[in-house]
């Protein structure tokens, strides 16, 4: 199997993985305030990954990477995690999962800009198509029915975007799995204790599901999608493997209609389709 094939399978299944992410996250902050939520995630998945890389004896990052994972932590830890989730207290997961088809035209537009990727012009074009189906979506459906919840969501898609290429940049020289694990130690002396001060006074209210979607939130979104969306990206190119996004709102609404009983109208899949679509245009014109 060649690299970029490799590479091709890999970010597919950090994708899998991911499409649970937001679902989890709704039925999380039902029960959880969403700066614990956050703090805990990052605090189980830091204490995992610290556990991991001092049992296969990983050597510490140069100082030139502190900055580097700094900003990965603040993308994808931090960032992410916290806008999603008090997105998710405005809109519904179905609802904040179609903005999951702009991630692609920002991730390679990091790409570009931090990666030193260069796509053929036409690949902007598909790019830039398929994101203009999420936000047709978004003006029809969702500025009317929450602005703070789409604005919230608008920009963890660009803290993230920036996390994923910096996170790719950094995976070609210390390795996926290493990249997403140093990242969240970094953060571990600020989240842990943030969780202990935000938790709440009892859980006795918590129900259920909340519990199961910080559980996968914290190991699955966390971390272990991570190990192969960054050595995807790091394999087969940041831009070419981030279009594998636009399949991730097919999976994730799917999720969303089955296990929280939300509704998925018409427009959300039409607008998911048609982004969908652009991607295989994209991909063709990526490199």
């Amino acid at each position: 199997m060649d690299q970029k094939t490799s590479g091709w399978i890999s970010g597919f299944i950090g994708v899998l993985i991911f499409a649970g992410s937001l679902p989890a996250t709704r039925a999380a902050v039902m029960d959880f305030e969403p700066v614990f939520l956050t703090c805990a995630r990052a605090s189980i998945a830091g204490l995992l990954a610290l556990a991991l890389l001092l049992a296969l004896r990983q050597r510490r990052p140069a100082p030139a990477d502190v900055v580097p994972l700094a900003v990965v932590a603040l993308g994808v830890v931090l960032g992410f995690p916290l806008l999603t989730a008090l997105a998710l207290r405005h809109v519904s997961s179905a609802h904040s999962i179609v903005f999951l088809g702009l991630l692609p035209v920002c991730t390679a537009l990091f790409g570009v800009l931090r990666g030193g990727e260069r796509p053929h012009a036409a690949f902007w074009l598909f790019s830039v198509l398929g994101s203009a189906c999420v936000v047709g979506y978004a003006a029809k459906d969702g500025i009317d029915a929450s602005p703070v919840g789409d604005l919230l969501m608008l920009a963890a898609i660009l803290v993230c975007g920036l996390g994923y290429a910096e996170g790719a940049r950094l995976s070609r020289r210390l390795g996926g799995w290493q990249v997403i694990s140093w990242a969240l130690v970094l953060t571990l002396p600020i989240m842990l204790p943030a969780a202990v001060f935000t938790m709440p006074a009892s859980f006795a209210a918590v129900g259920t599901p909340a519990w199961i979607g910080l559980a996968y939130v914290s190991l699955f979104s966390m971390l272990i999608g991570f190990m192969f969306w960054y050595r995807g990206l790091a394999l087969g190119g940041i831009a070419a493997v981030g279009q594998l996004q636009l399949l991730q709102p097919f999976f994730a609404l799917a999720l969303a209609a089955s296990l929280l009983h939300e509704a998925v109208s018409g427009a959300m899949l039409l607008a998911t389709l048609g982004a969908v679509l652009c991607v295989a245009g994209a991909r063709r014109f990526a490199v």
